[in-house]
């Protein structure tokens, strides 16, 4: 595709999405229906402002989803240290309640607009952000473009490409470049993710580490946990954790295979998406195993085969559960998901070998010696049945893992100075009107 080509391209989106603005509304309606929108903030994701903008400089920071979201709240709270305004936008209902618990009133939360000219064209000309920080691995075209027009510099912090999206972008090497050129800078996770967004066409490109590293592990109620655990006692316990379709299967199936060997055992099941809990309680009751829901408030029993982990935002409490953690969508599904977590919360971790997205995270957590890829559900099912016989092994995994964790700490100072250049500026102009106050 030549650059002409790409900048039409463009265009014509942009005029797509005009166009099927009015349309939006039914979609947004049923996304609200399934919960997966606020439905008291639908307007938000039109570009309709829920509160004035502050005055003075004003940072835009955008976190996808939970992850996101956790990665950036260290940054977000670096820079309210400047005392720079901050509006903080994110996409998921689960997002937005992380922003609630740990930031609360310090931010401005926002749901982030559609992806389309009036949403977005409303959006800005309300906040009219002074700088764009964009988490990981959110590319909008429409955004870029409205940022671009208005010449707000656009960093991208803790960027990751995936394979599927890298060859994906290399098919369309100046559609890429068409949007790239418009970021001022980006801050990739690793030396992988750096080339891929060079070879794209971002200047310039620094890598910086994974900014998840440098957050504090997933937080819990103390009474809730010491409640859970006296529930639990001194059984055997073992979680699959950020699991897909597929994978709560085979941990149920494990579970039944090693409980003679293993009595008492308890297998903490939390998927990846709660919605899915009605289905999953269905499926692996009809296994012939017991199982309670976090959610229904029901305690643990001696004779509970399954907890089935369907609660938001209590990761840190099932972590803390077990030392033992297969981390999903690794078997069945493609990608992986974040080992970062249960590393820093003393578990020993499994995975399936499916986990290019984070790719530098395993690699060093193999490296330690922090965590074993299995093949199967029969190799996992070893993987398990020798970490609960062996408590050697598991805690050298254990210490391997937070080894890993601190060495591969420092990524926030290296955004921070990266970000430098762009948030001094606003910080100078924050500080003169507020002696000019004085």
């Amino acid at each position: 595709m030549s650059e002409r080509a790409a900048r039409t391209l463009l265009t014509l989106y942009r005029y797509a999405g005009a166009a099927a603005y009015p349309l939006m509304g039914p979609y947004v309606a049923w996304r609200a229906s399934k919960g997966k929108e606020d439905k008291g903030r639908t307007r938000e994701r039109y570009g309709f402002a829920g509160h004035e903008r502050p005055e003075g400089p004003l940072i835009w920071v955008h976190a996808a989803s939970v992850g996101e979201t956790i990665a950036v709240v260290p940054l977000v709270q670096t820079i309210l240290g400047y005392g720079v305004n901050i509006v903080l936008t994110t996409g998921t209902v689960t997002s937005a309640r992380v922003v609630r618990e740990r930031l609360g009133d310090s931010v401005i939360h926002q749901y982030v607009p559609l992806d389309l000219k009036p949403a977005v064209s409303r959006f800005l000309d309300h906040w009219s952000p002074d700088l764009a920080i964009i988490a990981e691995s959110e590319i909008w075209p429409m955004t870029i473009l409205e940022l671009g027009a208005r010449n707000v510099p656009q960093v991208l912090v803790n960027g990751r490409m995936s394979d599927r999206s890298f060859a994906s972008w290399k098919k369309r090497t100046s559609l890429a470049e068409a949007l790239f050129e418009n970021l001022a800078h980006v801050v990739a996770q690793s030396e992988i993710d750096g080339e891929r967004f060079r070879a794209l066409g971002a200047r310039p490109v620094t890598v910086s580490g994974n900014l998840k590293v440098d957050t504090l592990p997933p937080p819990v109620d103390e009474k809730t946990l010491q409640a859970v655990r006296r529930q639990i006692g001194k059984r055997p316990t073992w979680a699959a954790v950020s699991t897909h379709e597929g994978e709560e299967k085979i941990a149920a199936e494990i579970h039944a295979a090693l409980r003679k060997r293993h009595p008492g055992l308890l297998t903490i099941v939390v998927p990846r998406h709660p919605p899915r809990a009605d289905e999953l309680a269905e499926q692996i009751r009809s296994m012939g195993l017991r199982l309670v829901r976090r959610s229904s408030g029901e305690p643990v029993a001696a004779d509970t085969d399954i907890l089935l982990g369907d609660t938001i935002g209590e990761m840190g409490l099932y972590l803390r559960l077990t030392e033992i953690a297969f981390v999903g969508r690794s078997l069945t599904g493609a990608g992986g998901q974040n080992p970062l977590e249960p590393a820093m919360l003393d578990t020993a971790i499994l995975s399936g070998k499916n986990v290019q997205n984070f790719r530098d995270s395993y690699k060093n957590l193999l490296e330690r010696g922090g965590v074993k890829l299995v093949r199967d559900r029969n190799m996992l099912a070893g993987a398990v049945n020798y970490l609960l016989l062996n408590e050697e092994a598991r805690r050298n995994m254990i210490a391997a893992a937070s080894a890993t964790v601190n060495d591969m700490r420092g990524a926030l100072a290296a955004t921070m100075k990266a970000l430098e250049p762009f948030i001094h500026p606003l910080v100078v102009q924050a500080g003169l009107r507020r002696a000019s106050k004085g």
